[in-house]
């Protein structure tokens, strides 16, 4: 099984990386290569994780670091005809609003490159399992979102996540690509340090002060976000690659079950948690360009689609920050 992700030096390249080799295999077929594509080198997986993979079975790790939106790079990496690829590779909400060149070349043209690539490659039976995100949504929304809800986003980095779900849909349909899209509810807790998204704050809020350290909350408490661990949102790209074409229905684009949770409930379970000197180190400073950008992203969504194809979500927010505490500890 040849595997290829681009974004692979990023957080959930990295951890899809070493769930891959953890787990050895991909749709019950042993994982014997890996084209990690980004803009740097992505970590080469040390040896002793390779061992994973079934003794018989050797693993070629390819790395390569290029201009996702470059078709020679491309080129080069879907020259072994991979079976599976996870597109991953994305500049996030707050950059590609500040940068709509920058955002458009990342999280569209790569996109349309990476099809158009693999359909002169007539790799149709190829699965592309593309992270989207809950910002494809916005405007004058029900309380509760379907799958089928039009996609009205209210920033630069949704639009470019809805054009690109059009189109991996279409290509699917033409039987150029088999697409699976996963919209990803906000990730928390992401381990390091804050990154350039509008909805990093989320993690930094619960992430600091269980490490001691001080946090801003830029958010009023009453806001809503809808969220995922990362350990889930990992098993649900391996899940990604496995849903059989004809399950998807009409359309190949739907949203992973996240958990619906407000500011004020975030900062009770970390209280809960790790205590009343936790939730001291949370300063408010409210920041109107963060709220707005989070803010016109929905909370609420019916999820059954996904839960139907066998995909899972978190039970709770203590199940959430529990389980980075324990990543963390085994760190």
């Amino acid at each position: 099984m040849h595997v290829m992700i681009t974004g692979a030096a990023g957080f959930l390249g990295q951890r899809l990386t070493e769930a891959l080799i953890d787990t050895g295999s991909l749709k019950g077929q042993p994982l014997s290569r890996l084209t990690l594509l980004d803009q740097i080198e992505a970590p080469r997986p040390e040896a002793a994780s390779c061992l994973a993979v079934e003794p018989a079975t050797s693993l070629d790790i390819e790395i390569v670091a290029g201009d996702i939106a470059d078709a020679e790079v491309l080129d080069r990496c879907l020259a072994g005809e991979p079976q599976v690829i996870y597109h991953l590779a994305a500049v996030v909400s707050s950059a590609a609003e500040a940068d709509l060149a920058l955002g458009m070349r990342v999280n569209f043209d790569a996109t349309r490159l990476l099809l158009e690539g693999c359909a002169a490659r007539g790799l149709r039976d190829t699965r592309l399992v593309m992270a989207s995100s809950v910002a494809a949504y916005g405007g004058d929304l029900p309380e509760t979102l379907s799958d089928m809800t039009a996609l009205v986003p209210q920033n630069s980095y949704g639009t470019q996540k809805a054009m690109s779900e059009l189109l991996i849909n279409d290509y699917s349909r033409r039987g150029l690509v088999d697409g699976c899209v996963l919209r990803l509810p906000t990730i928390i807790v992401r381990p390091g340090r804050p990154n350039a998204a509008a909805s990093s704050f989320a993690s930094s809020l619960l992430r600091e002060p269980l490490n001691g350290e001080a946090a801003i909350c830029p958010v009023p408490s009453e806001l809503e976000m809808f969220v995922m661990s990362p350990r889930r949102v990992v098993a649900a790209l391996l899940k990604g690659a496995e849903v059989a074409s004809a399950d998807f229905g009409l359309s190949r684009c739907f949203m992973l079950p996240g958990i619906t949770v407000s500011v004020a409930s975030m900062l009770a379970a970390l209280k809960d948690v790790a205590g009343e000197q936790a939730l001291a180190l949370v300063k408010h400073e409210p920041d109107p360009r963060i709220t707005a950008i989070v803010g016109s992203w929905p909370a609420r969504f019916d999820t059954r689609k996904a839960r139907s194809l066998g995909f899972v979500g978190d039970a709770d927010l203590h199940e959430i920050l529990n389980a980075y505490r324990d990543e963390s500890a085994n760190a």
